[in-house]
């Protein structure tokens, strides 16, 4: 696909839209996600297995539903469902209903069992996953101007830029909230994995608080430092969290943190599994990373993808060598396995990936256990849903049980 009319400017969010979703936009293509950059549930089966094995501990933990529902958000074409439903357990896969979200079509051949729909239905129980999905959500970019004010940049279909109208309104509030706070704002949130929370958020709060400044502040950003406003992403995780009656909601993606927002933004292009320039034609992925912690609703965690996969049982170990001895086949079939849990957990790589827990709905009979004392790769959340996440989903089990 490539723009009828190179020279009309746009906000980068619309032109992201058409050029990644328009009639003709890079998701509709044939070689769909895959065939451009490799994501967790490319990289390895265990990936799948680790999904299906969370899917499992959720529906324990809300005492084995007549029905469970799994939901794949941005299924690509339809990788990761068909994983967890060959992984799953015979017994918990007869009672379970499975749905994919995508805006492309339906790809041939995929199981019928799964259902394929343009957004999530309502009433889920059970668990909604989305990876890689909200870096993809588009989104608008500011750049800061010659005047100190934050500007739209606005791009052609060729990717030349120029800087607009000032930001205002909600994109305003939310930069000075969530990327340029003023000196000494206290965040609501926790900056990233592994630290101590100011506070926890409000129940109830339609949206994370963010650092509350006031419009009068003065931001603390230079010239031509650079945002992507993360609304848009914000309210697309709270409303497919809204589909929830009573599970887990789960968003990974590769992310940031207050205090330690990159001065520049992060918007970049993929093309056959390279980086490139973000050109708006439709030719190449156009994505950013995510400010987690502006998505998460209260309730709701960040753990590391290395330490929730670790508390999954995909650890990157390597067998003993004594089973070289006794079954050369089983070890390097286990060899190779450790291979791939080591990329799926790698320091640098995906295993920095974020995972955002989103419990809703969990018993009220869980409202007085304490909350988990600190662990490394996590953040607090409230002591019923801490509970739960810690002692029923993301609880280590030797890999002799798992098995």
């Amino acid at each position: 696909m490539r723009r009828a009319v190179k020279g009309e400017w746009h906000g980068w969010r619309e032109a992201t839209e058409e050029a990644l979703y328009g009639p003709s936009g890079f998701y509709r293509g044939s070689a769909g996600p895959a065939g451009h950059f490799r994501t967790s549930v490319h990289a390895s089966p265990l990936f799948a297995g680790a999904v299906a094995r969370l899917l499992c501990r959720l529906d324990a933990a809300l005492g084995h539903p007549d029905t469970l529902d799994f939901v794949d958000m941005a299924a690509g074409r339809g990788e990761l469902v068909t994983g967890v439903l060959a992984a799953l357990p015979a017994d918990v896969a007869s009672r379970a209903r499975w749905f994919a979200v995508e805006r492309a079509d339906r790809p041939a051949g995929l199981d019928r069992r799964i259902a394929w729909l343009a957004e999530p239905p309502k009433g889920i129980t059970g668990l909604l996953f989305a990876n890689e999905w909200l870096d993809n959500v588009p989104v608008d970019v500011a750049e800061v101007g010659p005047d100190g004010v934050p500007r739209l940049v606005l791009v052609r279909g060729d990717g030349a830029e120029r800087l607009g109208e000032a930001v205002t309104g909600a994109d305003a509030q939310w930069l000075r909230n969530w990327w340029w706070p003023p000196a000494g704002a206290r965040f609501a949130r926790t900056p990233a994995p592994g630290a101590r929370p100011d506070r926890t958020p409000p129940q109830g709060a339609p949206l994370p608080q963010g650092a509350r400044t006031s419009a009068d502040e003065p931001l603390l950003a230079a010239e031509g430092a650079r945002a992507e406003i993360g609304l848009p992403r914000d309210l697309a995780w709270a409303s497919a969290v809204s589909a929830l009656d009573r599970g887990l909601a789960v968003a990974v993606d590769y992310a940031h943190f207050a205090g330690g927002r990159p001065p520049f933004g992060t918007l970049t292009g993929f093309r056959e599994g390279r980086g490139t320039a973000p050109v708006p034609d439709g030719s190449c992925d156009i994505t950013a990373h995510v400010a987690l912690d502006a998505c998460a609703l209260p309730g709701g965690r960040v753990v590391t993808q290395r330490a929730a996969l670790r508390a999954l049982g995909v650890s990157g170990a390597r067998p003993p060598l004594a089973l070289a001895s006794t079954d050369p086949a089983a070890y390097v079939r286990a060899l190779a396995g450790a291979g791939a849990a080591a990329e799926l957990t790698a320091p640098g790589g995906l295993g920095d990936f974020g995972w955002l827990l989103q419990p809703v709905g969990f018993p009220d009979v869980l409202r007085d256990v304490p909350a988990a004392a600190d662990a490394p790769d996590t953040l607090h959340a409230p002591a019923a849903e801490n509970a739960v996440l810690r002692d029923a989903l993301l609880v280590d089990v030797p890999d002799h049980e798992e098995q």
